[in-house]
């Protein structure tokens, strides 16, 4: 188990997986000081309420800190739309890249290797010999059976 755990820690997903995640959170930190330093302040404004807000809950001395809550709403809104975007954008330029390798594709003549690879799997690998209807090799030009010449149909 340990011997695997090292191979799944060795791959490069997990390196990409874990610059993805530190990345994230750098980009979180952004978006609460945007939210905190832009937004808050503009609804502050227009709602005339403070976002920093708090409810009391009678005399016990707790309270309900609806500005926090507020705040993690609008960040996860923020973050929301920015990755949509950028997956939304990622996805336009993957479908007309594709789109461009199968135009550049299309005007590529299908001639070589491959061609020759297709043309030799097509051909078959025994035939019947037609005297004592044997099967032999495809390129048998005498049945091992009944030793008769055969002539290929050209």
């Amino acid at each position: 188990m340990l011997k695997e755990f090292k191979e799944f820690i060795s791959k490069g997903n997990v390196m990409d997986m874990a610059i993805g995640v530190i990345i994230a959170n750098a980009f979180a930190a952004i978006v609460k000081a945007f939210t905190e330093c832009f937004i808050q302040p503009l609804l502050g404004l227009i709602g005339g309420a403070e976002v920093h807000g708090t409810i009391p809950l009678g005399n016990s001395g707790q309270s309900i800190d609806y500005g926090t809550f507020i705040t993690a709403v609008i960040n996860f809104l923020i973050v929301a739309l920015i990755l949509f975007l950028m997956i939304k954008a990622f996805n336009v330029a993957n479908k007309r890249s594709r789109e461009r390798l199968e135009k550049l594709s299309a005007k590529i003549p299908r001639k070589g290797k491959k061609a020759d690879k297709e043309e030799v799997a097509a051909e078959p690998e025994t035939k019947l010999c037609p005297f004592c209807l044997t099967e032999i090799p495809f390129k048998a030009t005498r049945c091992p059976h009944c030793t008769s010449e055969i002539k290929d149909k050209e």
